[in-house]
C-alpha cells in the first residue's frame, strides 16, 4: 500500500489529493517552516538588523532543504514535502549559478550596454532558468499537465471569494479581463505617485515599446513556471489546495522585497498577486491567464524602469 502511494505522490499529486482530502498537520506546519525558512526573509532581517547578510546563509538553506527531502525517507511529513523543497533547491542551484554567469565579464560584454542590451541578456538567462526548472519536473515524473504548462480552460468556474465580490456564478474569462485591468490600474496609479515621470521621459521611453513587451512576456514566463507551477505541483499532493497557493505566494511576495515595487508594500502587492494567480492557476488549471494577467504587469515595471522613473529595491 505505501508503495502505491509513493508511486502516486513522483508521477501525479492531484491524484494523491483527490484520496486524502485533509492533508497531516505536521505536512502543512512543515511546508510553512520551509518557506519561511528559506525564503528571502531570513536575508532581510540580517540585513536590517546587523547591515550584511552571512555568506553561510545561502549554503544553509541548501542544507536544509536536501536534509527535509532526505528525512522523507523516514517521517511521512518531510516525505509528502520531497518535491517542494527539491524545487526550491532546483530554483537556488539555478540562480546561484545563472547569476554568477550574468556577473561574468563576458556576459557584461555581450549584454551589458544600455537598459535594452542589460535586461535582454537577464532574460535569457532566466528562460534557461525555466527550461531548467522543467526539465527537473520532467525527470521527477511530473507531467507537463501537473505543473500547469498549457493553456488551460479559460472559461472555468471561479471559485468564489467574498471580499473580492466574486460569486460562484462567474468565469475566469469575464473575471480576467476585469482582474488584469484593475490591477494594473492599480500598479500605474503606484508607479506615478513614486516615480512621477516627465511626460518627455515618457515619449523618449516610446521606441522601447517593443522590447518591453519582449522583455515582459519573457519574465512573466519564467515567474510563473518557476515560482508558481513549478512549486504549486509538487504541494498539490502534500497540503490543502488552499495552503499550496498561499505557500507559493509568501515565498515569491517575500521574493520581492528587494524588487519592483520594493519593500514592505512590495511584498504586500506581490504577495496578493502570488495568491490571485496562484488561485487562477490551479482553477483554470493552466498558465493561460496567471501568465497574461503578469505580463500586463511586468510591461507597466520595465516600462518605468526604461524611463529610470523606478529602480529595483528603490535604489
Amino acid at each position: 500500500m505505501n508503495t502505491q502511494r509513493d508511486v502516486l505522490t513522483r508521477t501525479s499529486p492531484s491524484l494523491l489529493a483527490t484520496r486524502d482530502s485533509l492533508p497531516p498537520k505536521p505536512a502543512v506546519i512543515l511546508g510553512w517552516f520551509v518557506t519561511l525558512s528559506v525564503s528571502l526573509l531570513p536575508d532581510i532581517l540580517w540585513q536590517t538588523f546587523t547591515g550584511r547578510v552571512p555568506a553561510c546563509l545561502f549554503p544553509s538553506k541548501l542544507i536544509l532543504l536536501c536534509g527535509l527531502a532526505t528525512a522523507g525517507f523516514f517521517w511521512r511529513p518531510a516525505r509528502l514535502l520531497r518535491g517542494y523543497c527539491l524545487m526550491i533547491a532546483l530554483l537556488f542551484v539555478a540562480d546561484f549559478l545563472f547569476s554568477r554567469l550574468e556577473s561574468s565579464s563576458q556576459w557584461q560584454q555581450w549584454f551589458g550596454s544600455g537598459f535594452a542590451g542589460h535586461m535582454f541578456g537577464s532574460q535569457i538567462l532566466r528562460l534557461a532558468e525555466a527550461a531548467l526548472m522543467i526539465l527537473g519536473l520532467l525527470l521527477s515524473r511530473y507531467r507537463p499537465r501537473d505543473f500547469f504548462l498549457r493553456k488551460g480552460d479559460l472559461n472555468a468556474p471561479v471559485g468564489p471569494v467574498r471580499w473580492l465580490g466574486i460569486d460562484k456564478t462567474m468565469r475566469w474569462r469575464k473575471v480576467g479581463l476585469i482582474s488584469s485591468l484593475c490591477i494594473s490600474l492599480g500598479l500605474l496609479a503606484f508607479l506615478v505617485i513614486g516615480g512621477r515621470p516627465s511626460l518627455v521621459s515618457v515619449i523618449k521611453m516610446s521606441p522601447y515599446l517593443p522590447v518591453v513587451l519582449l522583455l515582459a512576456a519573457m519574465n512573466a514566463f519564467f515567474e510563473e513556471v518557476s515560482f508558481r507551477g513549478a512549486l504549486l505541483a509538487p504541494l498539490q499532493g502534500a497540503v490543502t489546495q488552499q495552503q499550496s497557493i498561499l505557500l507559493t505566494a509568501v515565498f515569491s511576495g517575500i521574493g520581492h522585497y528587494y524588487g519592483v515595487p520594493y519593500g514592505i508594500v512590495g511584498v504586500i502587492m506581490a504577495g496578493f498577486l502570488g495568491w490571485y494567480l496562484g488561485k487562477c492557476m490551479v482553477e483554470t488549471k493552466g498558465v493561460g491567464w496567471p501568465w497574461f494577467i503578469h505580463l500586463l504587469q511586468d510591461v507597466l515595471i520595465f516600462s518605468f524602469m526604461a524611463i529610470g522613473a523606478v529602480t529595483a529595491g528603490g535604489r
